[in-house]
């Protein structure tokens, strides 16, 4: 704004020297024009443009001020503009960083819940490595499935056989025959199989499988199937769905093994399957048990009934006997009230004669 008021200023005044130069050359051309006048018509000139100067001066003071005010205008309209701007930004941006930081503490606690994670797995695996606490980890699953189905005394744990063997568990049948189950976990030889590179090396990890496998299945068989002792069938248990099913996928012949062998081979699920068919199968004994006990009682309670009857038909003839008795007392009391009554009626009139009597007696006195 400032360059383009001097700009005009220079110009006016640029335009002012331009007239007098203009007047000096003129009059040097004419030189037969007096002295005076043309020191008269500088002086003029001079006048004029200090006028219009002047002029120029005011219109660019008012020009300036328009600008001056179009300036603030736009300026305070640009600094609303950013004050809100600036202000929703700034609420957008605290908005962002609230749930920046919401983001950031879940992804924390997501964080130190893999770390947990993590440092657990790896004390599975720590555990899982040993073959001891292998054992130890399949049996513990077994007994706490074998525990939440079955009710106390309905199993036993490392029970003691006839031949000195030791099975992880023994489910009692109704017929008091133990069921075995022994918990197995090829964990090693399956993780060779599945981690097998080659086609030469899967072979040699599924036929050491196929060795371990059928070794326990032996075992078992030769172990806890006692004749006379326990019951027919006996349980390996395999404590993860997971090798329980790549086995039952890739080795079918591990199971026509166990088969025939009189040994079945169940995961947690069929475990837990088994339990609750065992559990009914007792509870259908223990309902038979009690029925034959509610046939005792109700035979019971039909003697103790006909026996009430015999005595109700006692009671009947008694209480027969004792209406009629009844009767005939009654029959006596009313011929006694009517003995009673014909006695009263003559002796109310032997005081009616007497009554009658006294008073005619004296009235013949008195006259």
């Amino acid at each position: 704004m400032t360059d383009s008021f001097l700009t005009l200023l220079l110009a006016a005044i640029a335009a002012a020297g331009f007239a007098a130069l203009g007047i000096v050359l003129w009059r040097s051309r004419h030189p037969a024009a007096p002295r005076a006048a043309m020191i008269a018509e500088l002086m003029q000139a001079q006048r004029d443009g200090a006028a219009r100067l002047e002029a120029m001066i005011k219109m660019l003071a008012d020009r300036q001020s328009q600008v001056q005010l179009a300036v603030n205008e736009r300026l305070d309209s640009v600094s609303h503009r950013l004050g809100d701007s600036l202000q929703k930004t700034t609420q957008h941006t605290a908005e962002n960083l609230h749930k920046l930081h919401e983001r950031l503490a879940v992804i924390d606690s997501a964080q130190k819940n893999i770390a947990t994670l993590a440092t657990e797995v790896t004390s599975l695996q720590g555990v899982l490595a040993n073959k001891q606490s292998r054992g130890a980890f399949g049996q513990l699953r077994m007994e706490s499935i074998i525990a939440d189905g079955l009710p106390k005394g309905a199993y036993e744990f490392q029970r003691t056989l006839s031949n000195r063997t030791r099975p992880d568990c023994c489910v009692f049948l109704p017929d008091k025959r133990p069921m075995a189950i022994d918990a197995k976990f090829p964990l090693e030889a399956v993780t060779a199989y599945r981690e097998a590179k080659s086609e030469e090396e899967r072979k040699a990890a599924a036929q050491r499988l196929r060795t371990y496998v059928s070794k326990h299945i032996a075992d078992i068989a030769d172990k806890y199937l006692i004749p006379g002792e326990t019951y027919d069938v006996a349980l390996m248990f395999v404590p993860s769905e997971s090798v329980y099913a790549e086995l039952y996928e890739d080795f079918d012949d591990l199971f026509q093994r166990a088969h025939r062998a009189r040994v079945m081979i169940v995961s947690p699920a069929l475990l837990a399957l088994a339990v609750q068919m065992v559990q009914q199968i007792q509870k259908d004994a223990r309902m038979r048990e009690a029925a034959d006990q509610i046939r005792n009682e109700v035979a019971r309670l039909v003697k103790d009934v006909s026996l009430l009857g015999e005595r109700v038909r006692k009671l009947q003839t008694h209480f027969n006997q004792a209406s009629e008795d009844i009767r005939l007392a009654v029959v006596s009391v009313d011929k006694i009230e009517a003995h009673g009554g014909r006695i009263q009626a003559v002796e109310l009139e032997t005081q009616a004669e007497n009554v009658v009597t006294a008073p005619t007696l004296k009235l013949q006195a008195g006259e």
